[in-house]
């Protein structure tokens, strides 16, 4: 079973870590994130890689014929799906090197997760649809504050865990995506919109740790986690 691996955004907001180097080979320890997405995966078996990339895609190149990397047990193959194509485009553009599976996961090249990936693919063959997201809980971006009746402030809660669900990535697709996709598409606003509406787009309910990198805190906060023993580490 293939993974594909999408990483080839900008970092815009990574400052100047994402300028000088792809944002999927920005470290965590002193690692890139995609080798922490790829031992994710590879701890369940899953260890046939297709990275779409774009951005800055010679660095993979360089990076993937190093030792560190080339030592792990992967079968790695990296595609240019072109510097600022969006993410349905991205995997629209590898599906010749996909048409022998029935079914793939997907990932976005920014994100870490405590997902058990087996149970993931078991919920998404049980199920039958097109295709599974994993939803999430994310932690606020700000605090909150409790208000009474009266507007008087109540209690603080410091960047809570929200109750709301949003798409936190670790998809399981079946070949039928491709018939919701282009070039062009944004795989999270028409072909997800399309999907649901023909109830063919299913959630797996992750409740566990789950971050995306998506700014230069994250990074350092990714860091800091790293560090103090990496909730996202099952290896």
């Amino acid at each position: 079973m293939k993974t594909v691996i999408l990483c080839g955004g900008r970092g815009t907001r990574l400052n100047q870590l994402g300028t000088v180097i792809p944002k999927g080979l920005v470290n965590i320890g002193n690692k890139p994130i995609v080798w922490h997405i790829c031992k994710l995966y590879s701890q369940f078996g899953l260890n046939d890689f297709l990275f779409c990339l774009g951005f800055l895609s010679d660095a993979f190149e360089k990076y993937f014929q190093q030792p560190i990397a080339s030592s792990e047990n992967w079968n790695v193959k990296l595609i240019d799906t072109g510097p600022d194509t969006n993410t349905g485009g991205r995997l629209n553009r590898i599906r010749s090197l996909l048409k022998d599976e029935s079914e793939f996961c997907v990932t976005y090249g920014d994100g870490l997760a405590d997902v058990d990936l087996k149970k993931l693919i078991a919920f998404h063959r049980s199920h039958g649809k097109i295709a599974t997201l994993t939803a999430v809980n994310p932690v606020s971006s700000f605090g909150l504050l409790d208000l009474d009746s009266n507007s008087a402030v109540t209690s603080f809660r410091e960047k809570p865990t929200l109750k709301e669900w949003i798409n936190g990535g670790f998809f399981v697709f079946n070949r039928n995506i491709f018939d919701y996709l282009d070039d062009h598409a944004v795989l999270e606003r028409k072909p997800f919109e399309r999907l649901s509406a023909a109830g063919e787009l299913m959630a797996y309910r992750h409740k566990g740790f789950w971050k995306c990198m998506d700014t230069f805190k994250d990074n350092v906060e990714l860091n800091e986690l790293w560090e103090a023993g990496a909730p996202w580490k099952n290896w």
